[in-house]
């Protein structure tokens, strides 16, 4: 079995932060959420995967690059625009020939991964296995309408008037049937070739296709306010450990990773929190969820249930909560004082923030 892994988004939702980086490389507890889904899929066993990459393939390139850190072998596969998940299954049909494969996309999180649906799918070999779960609102997702037993009998993509409240996860697996249903396939309305009506073929003309109910946590890390939340659940699980530096001054309570190089002094960090190496805390406050990255400087401010890219600059701010702050970023005072701030910022932006 191979995988096919999807990571060639323009990543919208994430904007500014992905005017200049790969939604996928955006990290979760100060990893790339990418790299859970690598991860997932080598402990599945798998070891052959294709990337499909876009134009950020110069980016998630050098991050993976030949994928042996996780274990696996990869070939970068390029599609020059995002025209749907079954148009990345197209361009990869050469590379997966008629293997097996499941492809995962890359923006995706999912606790506890994926050896159990990929063990059952070996199992029974079905045409396509497909994860589901319970949303608040389908319309924003592909849908599975199941008959009386729990069998697939429709899928519809985004659909204004959804049929049930199961929204496919973005873990699928397939044999070599499913190229023949993407060649049949017709550009959707939006423009694409959708995965979910290659799988409608696949019903249509008779093929088993079995769908699992997601019983952990999924979440499609694709705007903000999901990032966060992935942020929190990873780092609940956190083990605390000190390799950096803290001194006497300062006061740890709770989960707090403070990596190899950081410099932690005249602080107070309550857990969960991670704090990056060489990233500098110096009379500051940092609150429960909290990801600081590598070479950060934190200085007499306090931040709370955010994320923050490597080599920020945070100075003299008197809280900021919920927030997603990018590369390079720089944020100082400036005159007047709300009592919180939330922030979603480029890299190498440059803000004043009273305090």
């Amino acid at each position: 079995m191979k995988a096919l892994v999807l990571a060639g988004g323009s990543g919208t939702r994430l904007r500014p932060i992905t005017h200049t980086s790969a939604k996928q490389l955006v990290p979760v507890a100060n990893k790339p959420v990418l790299f859970y889904g690598l991860e997932a899929i080598a402990a599945a066993g798998i070891r052959e995967i294709g990337i499909v990459v876009g134009d950020t393939q110069a980016e998630i390139e050098a991050a993976v690059g030949d994928g042996s850190s996780f274990g696996l072998q990869v070939t970068y596969l390029r599609q020059h625009a995002p025209l749907g998940l079954a148009h990345a299954v197209l361009i990869a049909r050469d590379y997966l020939g008629d293997d097996d494969f499941v492809m995962y996309l890359g923006d995706n999180f999912i606790v506890g991964g994926i050896r159990d649906i990929v063990d059952r799918f070996v199992r029974e070999r079905p045409s396509a296995q497909i994860m589901l779960t319970q949303v608040g609102d389908p319309r924003q997702f592909g849908v599975a309408e199941l008959d009386a037993a729990g069998r697939v009998v429709g899928l519809e993509e985004k659909p204004a008037r959804p049929k049930s409240d199961l929204a496919l996860v973005g873990v699928y697996l397939f044999t070599s049937a499913i190229h023949e249903a993407v060649a049949e396939l017709k550009p959707s309305w939006r423009g694409e070739l959708e995965i979910t009506d290659a799988i409608q073929w696949l019903i249509q003309e008779g093929h088993g296709v079995e769908s699992t109910v997601v019983s952990g946590y999924w979440k499609d890390t694709g705007n903000v306010t999901d990032m966060l939340e992935v942020n929190r659940l990873v780092l609940e699980s956190l083990d605390g450990r000190v390799g950096g530096r803290v001194d006497g001054a300062s006061e740890l309570i709770g989960r707090v990773v403070v990596e190899p190089g950081a410099v932690v002094e005249r602080s107070r960090i309550v857990g969960p929190v991670i704090i990056g190496a060489g990233a500098r805390v110096l009379d500051s406050y940092l609150g429960p969820f909290t990801s600081i990255a590598a070479d950060c400087v934190i200085s007499s401010s306090e931040i709370e249930y955010s994320i923050v890219l490597p080599r920020a600059s945070i100075s003299g701010v008197s809280r900021i909560e919920a927030s997603l702050i990018g590369h390079d970023v720089e944020v100082t005072p400036a005159p007047t004082t709300p009592r919180a701030h939330r922030l979603v910022l480029g890299d190498h932006s440059k803000v004043q923030i009273s305090s």
